[in-house]
């Protein structure tokens, strides 16, 4: 990616798929000088069953994450919006559409990289079908390109013949990033799950060097180009 000296958006459903998805790209992005700014949609915890008081306690404890692994990916203090986990659908679109647009007008980025449209995770189709919304290519708006990540359990996780299959067309080398990717995704240590499970430090690492030895690199992230407009 040549992006230089730009700014660049990160809409998310929660804290962690920032990593997941894109983690190694926003390393790369911010090395280059680009000032990328991500907003979280849902809060990613309120769907567990818990006491109020134990998820506020989860929540403080997620926000804390996040905010130690943007450092680490060096992207600017991340926007919680705090709406419900796994209930996206339950919200009208029009609310998430308005704050993702206030975003656009405030930040005026480039590019936006957000979740691809059939995730199994209804919060991540949700999320992509607003910032789509919200990134018509009307003549004020800033946004040239969109690309669209996976997220590791939830995108390979999809029923292929109900929606369409994870087909990426864009490839960042991510060899020399990889490392504070996987850094930064040990930030979430709640989140983590034990290999073999995708979810696994060692699974995102593996997922890394796939899409990688799929595009000629050691690693990469794969992404699927939604627009890019000239």
């Amino acid at each position: 990616m040549k992006l230089k000296n730009s700014s660049v958006l990160i809409v998310a459903a929660h804290p962690d798929d920032e990593v997941l998805g894109c983690g190694g790209t926003i390393k790369k992005l911010t090395k280059s000088g680009n000032k990328v700014n991500i907003i979280f949609i849902s809060d990613g915890v309120s769907s567990r069953k818990m006491s109020k008081k134990n998820y506020l306690v989860e929540l403080k404890q997620r926000k804390e994450s996040c905010i130690k692994a943007c450092k680490i990916l060096g992207a600017k203090r991340p926007i919680f919006y705090d709406l419900p986990d796994n209930a996206l659908d339950t919200v009208p679109i029009l609310k998430i559409v308005k704050l993702i647009g206030l975003n656009i007008k405030k930040f005026k980025p480039k590019l936006i990289l957000t979740h691809c449209p059939d995730d199994l995770n209804i919060d991540h189709h949700i999320t992509n079908k607003a910032v789509i919304t919200a990134c018509r290519p009307l003549k004020n708006n800033s946004v040239k390109t969109l690309l669209f990540f996976e997220i590791a359990s939830s995108t390979e996780w999809q029923i292929v013949n109900k929606r369409k299959s994870f087909s990426p067309n864009w490839f960042e080398n991510i060899d020399s990033e990889l490392k504070f990717k996987i850094k930064a995704l040990k930030a979430y240590k709640k989140e983590l799950r034990k290999w073999p499970h995708p979810r696994s430090s060692k699974g995102v690492e593996v997922l890394a060097q796939w899409r990688g030895s799929s595009s000629g690199f050691k690693a990469a992230e794969a992404f699927i180009l939604g627009r890019n407009l000239k």
